[in-house]
């Protein structure tokens, strides 16, 4: 399922890109805030006991949503902030263990393509510094922590403007990051990966 999935991300981020040249519509000096929506593909996670193997925690496939602001500092050049949140199912053998949840706090910049005219029509590459606020809830009422850690990240998309103010956007995200502890009264109990690969789809608008 999550190998169709990261299929499907990258043949419609491909095919948005297979159509772009760049565009003239550029955000220097501007703030905009942005919202998204998509789905999500989490790396699976590890859970075990002292003594005993370790288990393989298949995650689902959730969705994901959220925005943030952006600043354009030239032409080409722009600063962003966004906030997510993503949930989804923790499996062992098959049987629902419980539910993963994140948020991430990203900070990045993006170099916009505006350059050559295509109207309207603005694609972007970009990267940036993650942190990511990591929590789980047990099916079994289990009091589990997992650990907030530091992620980077790297991004690609469109912005496809119908206004002067207002854009249409499709972004691929993917984040990096180290393994985060679950621990159970204080004892480590297993490994949370927060490494993921998202495809959202949402829409920026400009004051001014």
């Amino acid at each position: 399922m999550k190998r169709t999935v990261v299929f499907m991300c990258l043949a419609l981020f491909f095919i948005l890109s297979a159509s772009i040249a760049m565009a003239a519509d550029s955000i220097s000096g501007k703030v905009g805030i942005s919202g998204q929506i998509g789905f999500l593909v989490p790396s699976d996670s590890e859970a075990f006991e002292p003594f005993t193997p370790s288990y393989n925690l298949e995650s689902d496939v959730g969705f994901i949503g959220g925005g943030g602001l952006i600043y354009g500092i030239n032409k080409n050049l722009a600063i962003e902030c966004n906030i997510t949140y993503t949930e989804f199912a923790a499996k062992i053998a098959g049987i629902q263990e419980g539910d993963f949840d994140t948020t991430n706090i990203a900070f990045g910049v993006q170099y916009r393509f505006v350059d050559i005219p295509v109207p309207h029509l603005v694609p972007y590459a970009g990267g940036g510094l993650d942190i990511l606020m990591n929590g789980f809830s047990s099916s079994y009422s289990n009091s589990l922590d997992v650990d907030t850690v530091a992620g980077v990240h790297v991004c690609g998309g469109v912005d496809y403007f119908i206004l002067p103010q207002l854009a249409l956007n499709a972004e691929l995200k993917g984040v990096l990051a180290p393994d985060a502890d679950i621990n159970y009264s204080g004892i480590k109990v297993g490994n949370y990966d927060p490494t993921s690969l998202s495809m959202t789809f949402g829409v920026r608008f400009f004051f001014n």
